[in-house]
């Protein structure tokens, strides 16, 4: 038995017999479960390529092949075999192991990727400069079949399908679902492919026959298939296809990347894996549930910390509102891009499918979507991460806010995210967006608030609107909720104060408030709800006093809300004496836990108190 902390690198690999191999593969996906039922993460997906990614290193040479994981969250085994398995305890932890693929980990890590389908695209530039320097070394990418409805995807099969002097392998790694299950075109062409009768029988006779009659029964199919012109897709676009095959076969899997190694064109292998392998509750998952999750117990599947009674993800919060209000308004729509489980839509999607329409991992095209809907007298609300938002900005800029299209944006996961670290912090939407004609930036501080805000964005402003929240929870009770009508961009004054100003959003709003009843400074706490526009009557008195102002931003300080503040003093001849902006450096944010981060940047409660007091000593 391979004690896996003793893995220094891949090659030992090369000299393990089938079942060897099959012995590790059991031994990597308890590793997996183990870890991350302490420390949290994702699951299913690395469950699911356990096998793949062992053919995949005995096969390949890395680093000198070059394998790219399209997400780097399917690459714990990867970690695992590239002698990183003794750093899983810290795994996502405050400078702790990277849940993704890290360049500065390891020589073995070559393209690190947070959002999907950026895999394809940059094989395209390895195979560029492999050529260029005259290498004979292999470049591979493992694509999940739900990353194949971006459109970059198609963009760079399109490219390397007819570059003649390139030889990419695409292992089209099939489980039927991205976080969730796949939807579109694809997706059933995929299904077909699946569930034709010569492969279904294959896949239930495989094990009748012995593997070297299984690889010439597999090869000639593959020839008929061919002589019949039944040519997929990949053909089309200038690849070889193959598959699809059994991707839980270590055996099948060695032969076939063999061979396709020895191409002289261009490759896709279908692979078709079971996505959660090895951990029932993970396997009989269709809704995403185990595909990131918090640390929970092997034995039973339960999370290992209990609910806070009454307190829910924001992500509920706005589900809740969302669903009553499709039951008065049958021509609103939800548009949501493959995130129904993670936006907390699941029994929205079950009591109203035709008002929720999920378009996949395309962030891009569900904002364009939603704004020729919006054009067309539609009601619309479009959740998304804030991280992925970024892949949509040139369609939120040139299809939604430029048409007028009153499109409400629910970004979800803004602010510091912790654990998934640089790819995912939604610390940047404020800055991308703010300088948007027309589009709307809010951000509540309750569950009754954000009712409020949701209504407003709906029903009272035309404009095009974005509603931040993050991935925390709040306290939340339905028949609880003391609902203040919004009725145009106005702030709130939470706190009486005499000697300076707090002025901040969101989250921060409320332990902010708790922090000042507990202490001496006499501060007025200003709840900036609008983040765009300003409450200008407000700020306007605020700087007219020439007190002391303290800004607590939700992201970074370029562009955010002191900013705004700053431009508007300038504009209009109130430019502050003493007047400081507490906000995110301009970095890329790593990996940990929310508070620890907090504290790191400065921006923990004690250290805005702080801040606070120098300010108001400094005026004197």
């Amino acid at each position: 038995m391979i004690d896996l902390l003793d893995i220094k690198d891949p090659s030992f690999l090369k000299d393990c017999s089938i079942e060897e191999l099959d012995e590790l593969a059991q031994s990597v996906r308890s590793f997996i479960i183990e870890k991350v039922s302490k420390t949290g993460g994702h699951l299913s997906s690395n469950l699911g390529v356990v096998d793949l990614t062992i053919a995949l290193h005995r096969v390949f040479h890395s680093p000198d092949d070059k394998l790219i994981f399209d997400v780097g969250h399917q690459a714990y085994t990867h970690k695992i075999l590239t002698g990183r398995a003794k750093d899983f305890d810290q795994l996502r932890q405050t400078d702790g192991l990277s849940g993704y693929l890290k360049r500065s980990e390891s020589i073995h890590d070559v393209w690190e990727a947070g959002h999907s389908s950026t895999a394809i695209a940059a094989m395209a530039g390895f195979e560029t400069a492999r050529i260029s320097r005259g290498e004979n070394c292999r470049t591979v990418a493992v694509v999940g079949d739900g990353s194949l409805n971006s459109g970059l995807s198609f963009e760079a099969l399109n490219f390397l399908g007819h570059q003649q002097q390139m030889k990419p392998i695409i292992i089209l790694n099939d489980n039927e679902m991205s976080i969730s299950k796949n939807v579109g075109t694809l997706a059933k062409l995929l299904n077909t492919m699946r569930t034709s009768k010569p492969y279904q029988k294959a896949m239930r006779k495989r094990d009748r026959y012995p593997h070297f009659l299984r690889d010439i029964k597999t090869r000639v199919g593959d020839m008929m298939r061919g002589f019949a012109k039944n040519l997929t897709i990949f053909d089309e676009l200038g690849f070889s296809y193959y598959g699809p095959i059994d991707g839980h076969d270590i055996r099948t899997l060695i032969r076939y990347l063999e061979l396709v190694k020895k191409a002289d064109r261009g490759c896709v292998l279908h692979v078709v894996t079971k996505k959660g392998k090895g951990y029932e509750p993970a396997e009989s998952d269709l809704d995403g549930k185990w595909h990131g999750v918090a640390p929970f117990v092997v034995e039973t599947g339960l999370p290992l910390e209990a609910a806070k009674e009454n307190m829910v993800s924001w992500s509920n919060i706005v589900s809740s509102f969302l669903h009553r209000y499709a039951a008065n308004h049958p021509n609103f729509r939800v548009i949501v891009p493959a995130m129904v489980q993670g936006s907390a839509l699941k029994q929205f999607q079950e009591d109203y499918p035709e008002q929720l329409v999920d378009v996949g991992i395309c962030e891009s095209f569900s904002v364009v979507y939603a704004a020729a809907l919006a054009l067309n007298h539609e009601k619309v609300f479009v959740p998304i991460y804030s991280s992925f938002l970024q892949r949509a900005y040139d369609q939120v800029s040139h299809d939604v806010a430029r048409h007028g299209a009153h499109v409400v944006f629910g970004i979800d996961r803004a602010g510091l995210v912790g654990d998934d670290g640089e790819t995912h912090q939604g610390i940047y939407d404020v800055a991308f967006l703010r300088h948007i004609p027309s589009l709307e930036i809010l951000q509540p501080r309750d569950a009754s608030e954000m009712h409020a805000m949701l209504s407003y964005a709906l029903d009272v402003t035309k404009n095009p609107v974005a509603i931040r929240y993050s991935r925390a929870k709040a306290r939340f009770q339905m028949d609880a909720l003391r609902v203040v009508p919004i009725d145009k961009p106005s702030w709130e004054v939470m706190t009486e104060g005499k000697d300076g100003y707090i002025i901040t959003m969101g989250d921060h709003v409320s332990r902010m408030e708790e922090a000042l009843k507990e202490s001496t400074l006499s501060v007025t706490l200003v709840n900036a709800r609008f983040l765009k526009p300003l409450d200008e009557t407000m700020l306007t008195t605020i700087l007219g006093t020439k007190k002391p102002i303290v800004v607590l931003e939700d992201g970074v300080k370029t562009e955010g809300l002191g900013s705004a503040i700053l431009e508007f003093a300038s504009d209009h001849d109130l430019m502050p004496s003493y007047f400081r902006i507490l906000g995110l450096p301009d970095e890329f944010i790593p990996q940990g836990k929310v508070s620890d981060l907090l504290e790191r940047y400065g921006l923990d409660t004690p250290s805005v108190l702080k801040v606070m007091q120098q300010e108001i000593t400094r005026q004197g």
